[in-house]
């Protein structure tokens, strides 16, 4: 039934897009043109060269289109999508296989508007947040990216099936999910936390992790509050207590963001790679905007979960493979150690309701950045090997319900179910 639901969402999901496709073509036309970006470039260029670079590390440009091991901003990094496979482009100065041959015009019109050489981009390329970005920084990051090092590699194909694969829909995708809009200052909040606003919501484009989506792809009206993408949950932003970033200082967001571990825990999966390629080298201003910002988010509603009783045959079994297996690390109080190991009390999220980050690092492992800040990366080692999903399923159910934590139980199939997909696409173990 579930299948069925879902299939039906997904038909009538194109045919939604089909009819605001033909409304969003006259629209959203591939070949209308923007007002052109206005920007002082009287400063040396190397100045603004440098502005660029910080603008790409502020939007993370490097962890999409740069495959680990191979030539920077190359393309050929396969993000999986619950549509296809979409392939990150060469964006390196090569003339014939990447930008080398566009102008800023050219330039600002994919980043900004969703359009590039072959028609509309997937939103996978996060131009619904990129819009945002001001004429200057724009200018500066094409001014940056006419300096990298060209290199000649044309990227396989994006692996959509049809109709997916049929980029005139995209029209009708933007016409109901894109707002074509720079940033506003909102009026009457300290400037720091504008700051972080454009931060946050343009070039650094929290939302397209931590915002779920609908059917078709589209952010849901609940901005910041979590989302799941890749295999991987992206926690809540906002000022909740257990799930979110309430029990967080402003320290603690910025000791995260800069070196890639907190009191609160370490860095794994996508935002591995977002504090390595990004987080680590902004600014201290722009790390206490962003985290003051985040800050005077309302909390998104409490969920009251009751915690399971330790004397439920799963907790009893969960504890006793805690012991055996993860108390050397993380203590039996679930304290863990500071900045290196996490604390498994307390946390956000060992709390949220999707066990999809434990499932992942329990089962494949995981690996902290390794910043500058903090140059050995915490490890945590796989246990798939180890462990079978029912007991994997118990000491997850006991960490979740232990040490004042309260979450949903995880059950055996939930552990087969996450084993079957990350052995199936090898990607997702990153």
């Amino acid at each position: 039934m579930k299948k069925l639901t879902k299939l039906a969402a997904v038909v009538a999901g194109c045919g939604i897009l089909g009819a605001a496709g033909f409304i969003g073509f006259a629209i959203y036309g591939e070949h209308r043109t923007f007002a052109p970006v206005q920007a002082d470039n009287s400063g040396p260029l190397q100045g603004q060269i440098k502005r660029g670079e910080y603008v790409a590390a502020m939007g993370d440009c490097m962890a999409c289109h740069t495959v680990p091991g191979e030539p920077p901003y190359a393309g050929g990094y396969a993000l999986e999508t619950p549509f296809g496979i979409i392939k990150a482009s060469n964006i390196t100065s090569d003339t014939e296989t990447g930008i080398g041959h566009w102008d800023l015009e050219r330039f600002d019109k994919a980043v900004r508007h969703g359009i590039g050489s072959h028609g509309y981009l997937y939103p996978a390329m996060p131009y619904t947040a990129y819009a945002k970005m001001t004429d200057q920084d724009i200018a500066d990051l094409w001014a940056y990216m006419g300096t990298v090092a060209p290199v000649k590699q044309k990227v396989v194909e994006n692996e959509l099936p049809f109709p997916y694969n049929q980029r005139v829909l995209l029209a009708g995708w933007n016409l109901l999910f894109f707002r074509d809009q720079p940033f506003t200052p909102v009026p009457g909040v300290t400037a720091i936390i504008n700051r972080g606003d454009y931060l946050v919501n343009g070039p650094g484009h929290c939302a397209a992790c931590h915002t779920a989506k609908n059917v078709l792809g589209g952010d849901v009206s609940d901005a910041l509050h979590g989302g799941t993408l890749q295999g991987w949950h992206a926690p809540d932003l906002t000022g909740n207590h257990k799930v979110g970033l309430d029990q967080w200082t402003t320290d603690d967001i910025v000791s995260y963001l800069k070196t890639g571990a907190s009191r609160q825990g370490v860095a794994s999966g996508p935002m591995q790679e977002a504090v390595e390629y990004s987080t680590q080298h902004l600014t201290d201003p722009d790390l206490k905007a962003i985290a003051a910002y985040l800050q005077q988010l309302p909390a998104s509603p409490a969920r009251n979960t009751a915690a399971i009783a330790a004397s439920d045959p799963q907790m009893v079994t969960g504890k006793r493979v805690m012991e055996s297996q993860c108390n050397a690390c993380h203590n039996t109080d679930g304290s863990g150690v500071r900045h290196m190991i996490p604390a498994l009390s307390a946390s956000a999220q060992v709390n949220a309701e999707d066990p999809a980050n434990l499932l992942h690092v329990v089962l494949k492992g995981a690996e902290g950045p390794v910043t500058t800040g903090n140059p050995t990366g915490a490890g945590m080692p796989r246990f798939d090997w180890r462990l079978p999903d029912d007991n994997i399923a118990a000491v997850l159910t006991y960490i979740r319900n232990s040490w004042g934590n309260s979450a949903p139980r995880v059950t055996p199939d939930d552990v087969k179910h996450a084993r079957t997909q990350l052995d199936a696409q090898p990607w997702l173990n990153h």
